[in-house]
């Protein structure tokens, strides 16, 4: 049976923005719910200090629960190779966090959307990149997994691999047996497309998932999806919401990830409304895996 994790959604401003919730709180709140691991995000404001990785750690281990995923936002389609090398640098340091932290999956991404970056180009670099650090994280036991993302928080244009196209084609550029896909099923929505569609068309290379759920304020997917490159929605129509109560269809999802033989982890990115928010997705999370991965 997959098993289940939680990352920090509601409180990222806090962790890393204005430092109002310490690690070790996060800790004990997210150790109560019925998961089995945290995912991790390496900028929070704490790991600055590598003293700290070993520390939280343990006091993750010591509650019961492991790390299993460590988030972080390469961006490897600038066209100057300096700014390249310099990511690829922090790629790696964010591998040796990984390993020290005791995940298994370390994610990676594209870069960004730049205008003047043609298709082909952009998955040139990007794929190059990512195999340059390949090597150093198998040599960590570390498999890094690139999302088919929206937007980093901290970047001035979109993912360059948003597009479901441009993500199919990056990803069938780089193969090697620590590299795999985290398909998040919300992002696919913010292209302005079917989540379902990618699913299929990525199952067989998907390690791991961010379950999340979101729902329309105002107008259709048709609406939607007539919005330039369907980035424009993530502010104007789609909210985050509780899982299983908003646009993604996880019976016919979690059917596909039984059919290919996934057995990974799937992490929770919701709960902005709360702790309370929180659980409710949890127990959904934990009846439908049930269904689709019964008696193990």
């Amino acid at each position: 049976m997959p098993q289940l994790a939680a990352f920090p959604k509601a409180f990222m401003q806090a962790l890393c923005k204005d430092g109002t919730m310490r690690v070790s709180e996060w800790i004990d709140l997210a150790t109560k719910l019925d998961i089995d691991g945290l995912e991790w995000y390496a900028g929070f404001l704490e790991m600055a200090d590598e003293a700290n990785w070993s520390l939280f750690r343990r006091q993750v281990e010591e509650r019961g629960k492991v790390i299993p995923m460590l988030c972080c936002s390469p961006d490897f389609t600038h066209p100057d190779r300096n700014f390249r090398e310099k990511e690829i640098a922090k790629q790696k340091r964010w591998i040796y966090m990984a390993q020290a932290l005791g995940c298994t999956y370390c994610r990676v991404l594209s870069g960004q959307r730049r205008p003047e970056l043609s298709v082909e180009a952009g998955i040139q670099l990007a794929a190059d990149c990512i195999k340059v650090c390949l090597p150093y994280a198998q040599e960590r036991g570390i498999t890094l997994i690139i999302e088919n993302h929206y937007k980093d928080d901290f970047w001035e244009y979109p993912e360059f691999a948003q597009k479901m196209e441009v993500f199919c084609q990056l990803v069938d550029s780089v193969h090697h047996p620590n590299f795999g896909v985290n398909y998040d099923p919300s992002n696919t929505y913010l292209a302005g497309e079917d989540p379902l569609e990618l699913l299929k068309r990525v199952s067989d290379r998907v390690v791991t998932m961010h379950a999340s759920d979101r729902y329309l304020i105002e107008g259709t997917l048709a609406d939607l999806r007539r919005e330039e490159g369907g980035s424009a929605g993530y502010a104007k129509r789609l909210r985050h919401g509780e899982i299983g109560k908003g646009l993604n269809d996880y019976d016919a999802i979690f059917k596909e990830l039984k059919r290919v033989g996934f057995d990974g982890w799937i992490s929770i990115e919701d709960g902005v409304e709360g702790m309370a928010q929180l659980e409710r997705s949890v127990t959904f999370l934990r009846r439908k895996m049930a269904e689709y991965w019964p008696g193990k």
